[in-house]
C-alpha cells in the first residue's frame, strides 16, 4: 500500500506541457524511492486519478505552472495556493486536476498534505522536446521534489550514488 503518491501531470506531446511526466520519468530514472512512495504518470487522466487517491497520505504534483517569473522560475504551492493557481489555465488537463481536487474535498479523501512543485513554461505547441528555459531547470525542479521528500522524513536514495 502506497501512502504518498508523486502525481506528474501533463502531455509530453505539447512540449512544456509535459514537464510533470518529464520531471517523474528523470526522479525514477536517478533515484530509488522509500517504501511507500509511489512516482505516477498521471499524464491527462484528470478524474480518472481518483481511485489512486485511494489511501494516500501526501500528495506531491509535478506539473507546469502559469506564476510570476520567467520562463523556467520553479514555483512550490501548497493547500488553497493550488486551486488558485489552476484558475488560470494552460490546458485541458487542469481542468481534470481542479476537478479532481474538488471532487475529493467533497468525498472526503483527498490527502492530508498536498504540494505542488512546477515550473513557468515557455511553449505548450505541438513537439516533444522541453524549451531550453524548461529543460535548464529540469534536474533543479527533480531536486526540489527530492528535498521535499527528505523534508517529510522521506529521502529517495541515488542510485548513481548507491551504484
Amino acid at each position: 500500500m502506497y501512502e504518498v503518491l508523486i502525481l506528474g501531470l501533463g502531455n509530453i506531446i505539447l512540449r512544456d506541457e509535459g514537464l510533470g511526466v518529464r520531471a517523474c520519468e528523470q526522479l525514477d530514472e536517478r533515484y530509488t524511492m522509500a517504501e511507500g512512495i509511489r512516482i505516477l504518470d498521471g499524464g491527462t487522466l484528470g478524474m480518472h486519478l481518483l481511485p489512486y487517491l485511494d489511501g494516500i497520505r501526501d500528495l506531491l504534483i509535478v506539473d507546469s505552472v502559469y506564476a510570476d517569473g520567467p520562463p523556467g522560475t520553479i514555483v512550490r504551492l501548497e493547500g488553497d495556493a493550488i486551486p488558485a493557481a489552476l484558475a488560470h489555465k494552460m490546458s485541458m488537463h487542469q481542468f481534470g486536476l481542479q476537478e479532481l481536487l474538488a471532487v475529493g474535498n467533497i468525498q472526503d479523501c483527498l490527502p492530508q498534505r498536498i504540494v505542488l512543485w512546477g515550473m513557468v513554461p515557455t511553449m505548450m505547441e505541438p513537439g516533444l522536446d522541453l524549451s531550453e528555459a524548461v529543460a535548464a531547470n529540469l534536474t533543479a525542479l527533480v531536486d526540489a521534489v527530492v528535498g521535499e521528500l527528505t523534508a517529510w522524513g522521506l529521502p529517495p536514495r541515488d542510485k548513481i550514488s548507491d551504484g
